[in-house]
């Protein structure tokens, strides 16, 4: 069932790994000013990734309902570990955040909105 739509679904797969990787190195390529952002970010980053790799090895619901649940962490933790002062650290994990949260719903909606198949 999943390996011929692998292409289509795939995709937000290797989206999220990219930006989980881009997550990672954030810290030095914006310099962010807090440790705080910097270890959030990295810790993140390392659960985005192997999130992205366990679903690119083997679908299962459960990576990608992780993966929404990462994104949404990622997305609103500038406030809830208190570095939201630091402007371009909590503009970059906003903007990961929600993109990783919507390629994860885009994945489920994919994978379970098909349409039934008539046979006659």
């Amino acid at each position: 069932m999943f390996e011929n739509s692998w292409k289509k679904e795939g995709l937000t797969d290797v989206a999220n790994l990219v930006l989980g990787a881009f997550l990672f190195l954030s810290p030095w390529l914006f310099g962010f000013a807090s440790r705080t952002a910097s270890w959030n970010a990295w810790l993140s980053a390392i659960v985005l990734v192997a999130l992205a790799v366990a679903a690119l090895a083997a679908f299962a619901t459960w990576q990608e309902w992780l993966s929404l649940i990462a994104g949404v962490w990622v997305a609103v933790s500038p406030w809830l570990v208190a570095f939201s002062a630091e402007a371009a650290a909590t503009r970059l994990h906003l903007v990961v955040g929600v993109a990783v949260a919507v390629f994860s719903a885009v994945k489920l909606w994919l994978v379970y909105n098909h349409k039934p198949k008539v046979t006659a």
